[in-house]
């Protein structure tokens, strides 16, 4: 019976220490010096961040991206790793979630803009007031809301084109809208895709 209870308590512990945190994300990120990367340890080291924030459940994510902690990394890469960053990192089904957008009348689409905005809001409130030092020490979080310039262009040019048309940094600064965008799609029935994690 004991050797039970301790081989519970281990398989516990285990998985407790194996699952990915917005903290242990952190750590790896302020561990490794990307500038000092080249060749195929930079591109592991990407490859390591991607796949680590792959395994970020969405509220940890949501923290992550919060506190910007692979802010820095970002802006060290260059243009092909960031689109190969971002590629790799949203959510299994967006492009389909976009498609399924497009295809909602433009009342519902920006409900659902309104939906997901709003949320983020929210979600911005709580992150700082469990977190207020994380918000200073890094600066200002992502705006998490749509510019009114974006928000005409994603209007006249639709959200599939707009995207596929941005930079790195713009699809980086609206990856959160989107990923809530999808959450809100899925919550709501719009969308029943399944998420990377």
């Amino acid at each position: 019976m004991i050797f039970l209870w301790l081989a519970a308590w281990a398989g516990y512990t285990m998985a407790k220490n194996s699952k990915m945190t917005a903290e242990k994300l952190r750590a790896f990120v302020e561990s490794t010096d990307l500038s000092k990367l080249h060749g195929a340890d930079r591109v592991k080291a990407i490859q390591k961040l991607g796949n680590k924030l792959n395994a970020l459940s969405a509220e940890e994510r949501r923290r992550m991206r919060m506190g910007k902690m692979a802010g820095r990394w970002f802006q060290e890469m260059t243009e092909e790793e960031k689109e190969n960053f971002i590629e790799a990192t949203m959510p299994t089904g967006f492009k389909q979630m976009i498609a399924a957008f497009e295809q909602l009348p433009e009342e519902k689409r920006w409900k659902t803009i309104y939906d997901a905005i709003t949320r983020l809001h929210e979600a911005r409130e709580k992150f700082a007031a469990n977190e207020p030092g994380q918000i200073s020490q890094r600066g200002q979080t992502n705006a998490l809301v749509l510019s009114k310039d974006l928000e005409e262009k994603v209007r006249t040019m639709g959200l599939k084109t707009f995207y596929s048309q941005s930079s790195a940094e713009t699809k980086a600064a609206l990856a959160p809208v989107l990923e809530e965008l999808q959450n809100v799609m899925r919550a709501s029935g719009t969308f029943r895709g399944r998420r990377r994690n």
